[in-house]
């Protein structure tokens, strides 16, 4: 029931950013904090040995460190790039942290041009009646943590941690 719990925290953090981001094109870092706190009590209920931990904890700043050139290259938000690296450090360097990147960058591509395409379309939607928030329609930037929170609810059965606790590890 604990593990369960546990488990719930990542996928609960995912969802708030996403919303965060739809409505404000903002990540608070508290999400993000807590997606890299929760990480350890779990890794402990899920007896991941210490090597395999510091594997995880290599794949947060695998990642950290391309977030960290893309947001230098104005390419990346600052939220998006600790939220990468939170949920990063969940999946660990193996092929579940593949599978995350993967989903997130098709989703993400995918969210691009949806978003462009009711951007171009803007006037149409409002003369509709159809309600979509300004951040949507109006904002220069990609609200990138729904597809990292979709992306990170497709992956998450992978994750060697969220396996281990509940069952589904071989």
């Amino acid at each position: 029931m604990v593990a369960a719990a546990i488990c719930a925290i990542f996928p609960f953090c995912l969802a708030m950013a996403a919303f965060n981001d739809l409505f404000s094109m903002t990540i608070p870092n508290r999400i993000s904090l807590i997606i890299l706190a929760a990480f350890p009590v779990a890794a402990y209920m899920a007896g991941v040995p210490l090597a395999d931990i510091g594997l995880h904890l290599a794949g947060g700043l695998l990642v950290f460190a391309i977030c960290l050139g893309l947001f230098a290259a104005n390419v990346m938000g600052g939220g998006d790039a600790k939220l990468l690296t939170a949920c990063a450090v969940w999946f660990g360097i193996n092929m579940s942290l593949f599978e995350f990147a993967v989903y997130v960058s098709l989703i993400g591509g995918l969210l691009t041009v949806l978003i462009v395409i009711l951007r171009s379309q803007a006037q149409t939607i409002h003369a509709i009646g159809i309600d979509l928030p300004s951040s949507v329609l109006m904002a220069k930037k990609i609200p990138y943590g729904i597809a990292i929170a979709i992306g990170g609810f497709m992956a998450y059965p992978s994750s060697p941690v969220a396996a281990q606790l509940l069952g589904l590890a071989s």
